[in-house]
């Protein structure tokens, strides 16, 4: 490649993420609309259906954000009746996120959310896989092969 051509946007890996990251959002809007989530909110449930309770600086590492981003999305889940936040008894900084019932069921209605992502972009488990463990050194490490 023409080292010139080394700085021609559509050249560059970081646009080409941030644009397919923009797009697969885009793909989840409106999946996620009917069970009443946006797609940081989704994120935010996945983690807790595999682990409920936890505390909010768990589940932001988890998702790897900051706390006080995780923080609004919680409360946003909190007023939909899905999440509970309370304050540990042994040290009152720590904030644990639960479940609640309503957050519990809204898995069984999610069960059907990696289908329809699959068939909006036309493809199979095993692409999706292969894609995602592609994409794992970006990633930080965080993605794991399940």
């Amino acid at each position: 490649m023409d080292p010139a051509d080394l700085l021609k946007l559509d050249n560059q890996l970081c646009f080409a993420l941030v644009t397919a990251a923009r797009n697969v959002v885009a793909i989840y809007r409106p999946i996620l609309e009917p069970l009443g989530l946006t797609h940081p909110q989704y994120l935010v449930m996945l983690a807790l259906w595999e682990q409920s309770p936890r505390s909010l600086r768990e589940l932001a590492d988890e998702l790897a954000l900051d706390p006080a981003t995780v923080s609004p999305l919680v409360k946003r889940l909190e007023a939909q009746g899905y999440v509970t936040r309370s304050r540990r008894d042994a040290d009152e900084r720590v904030l644990d996120l639960a479940l609640t019932d309503s957050g519990r069921a809204l898995r069984e209605r999610a069960l059907d959310v990696p289908r329809q992502v699959m068939e909006t972009v036309g493809t199979d488990a095993a692409s999706l896989v292969a894609l995602r463990d592609a994409l794992s050194p970006f990633s930080g490490g965080r993605v794991a092969s399940r």
